[in-house]
């Protein structure tokens, strides 16, 4: 007879999962839009790690949605095929040229490679783009930016149907015009916003490559009104990059998302982390305090 010792990582990792249990409660059918990004993208480590965190939710009752970017793979092809950027005011001109690479890029070559990694870690998926079923409509977010694309109208039930069948959305940034034949790029923070609004999500988790919203100490800010979230940007606390992803959760928590948090995609298990422990991970961004302690009950 073989005895085994018990090992005290072993019991961390019970004790772990019994504390998650209220947490695990709580999200229970909710709906949680992830949108992936930033250096993640690009390391198939960090990938595997994401897909496995995506499919355990999945697995533990909630309802991800998994919205995704690709800017470095777009910029790799434009630069392979000889397509010169024009830009405006520090943001690139879409031309037809370039939304045609954006939508291969986009919805073939990253969609993909996502969607295999959630297969590979025993979830289901089915990649989309915004062009699907009509998810997202767009017109010109401005037109001296060519094809890029402001969302105008949401129709979501194609995810709804995915989450009765058990299936985990992913979806590429790349949506239909009010025209016939129009096809917008849009930003992949504001179709992941667009996308909770529409679906009253529980949670939008904006993964990037910051650890959260910093006050003027640059101490991370773990939770904040959509009050305090303004005030911060009229005074210039929150700038450059951070102002649209701060901007994106006030749209979201607007169209009526419980509560977006911005965080640090590099970390493992951030989604985790966030949606399952006390403290949560990053800056959460909703209109009430909680009157619990955990911020995430």
């Amino acid at each position: 007879m073989r005895k085994q010792d018990m090992n005290r990582d072993w019991i961390a990792t019970a004790r772990t999962l019994s504390e998650a249990l209220p947490y695990l409660q709580r999200y229970s059918g909710a709906i949680v839009v992830v949108k992936f990004g930033g250096n993640a993208m690009g390391d198939q480590d960090a990938m595997a790690d994401f897909a496995r965190d995506i499919v355990l939710m999945r697995q533990v009752g909630l309802n991800p949605v998994v919205v995704h970017g690709g800017g470095p793979m777009i910029n790799d092809l434009l630069g392979r095929l000889g397509i010169e950027s024009q830009w405006v005011r520090g943001k690139r001109v879409t031309d037809k040229a370039t939304v045609e690479v954006v939508e291969m890029v986009l919805t073939g070559l990253v969609n993909k490679r996502i969607v295999q990694a959630i297969m590979d870690e025993g979830g289901r998926a089915v990649g989309l783009s915004g062009k699907d079923d009509d998810l997202m409509v767009c017109e010109p977010d401005d037109p001296e930016l060519g094809f890029v694309g402001r969302p105008v109208e949401m129709n979501v039930q194609v995810l709804h149907d995915m989450f009765n069948a058990g299936i985990i959305p992913v979806i590429a940034p790349v949506a239909t015009g009010m025209n016939d034949n129009e096809t917008f790029n849009v930003n992949g923070d504001t179709a992941a916003g667009a996308i909770a609004g529409a679906l009253k999500a529980d949670r939008l988790l904006l993964l990037t490559d910051v650890s959260g919203v910093k006050n003027k100490d640059g101490e991370v800010i773990t939770q904040m009104t959509p009050a305090e979230v303004r005030e911060m940007i009229a005074d210039g606390t929150i700038a450059g990059g951070m102002i649209p992803k701060t901007e994106t959760a006030l749209k979201a928590i607007e169209d009526g998302v419980r509560g977006v948090v911005i965080l640090d995609g590099r970390v493992a298990n951030a989604c985790l982390l966030e949606l399952f422990t006390e403290h949560g991970a990053g800056s959460m961004i909703r209109t009430t305090e909680p009157r619990v302690k955990p911020r995430n009950l």
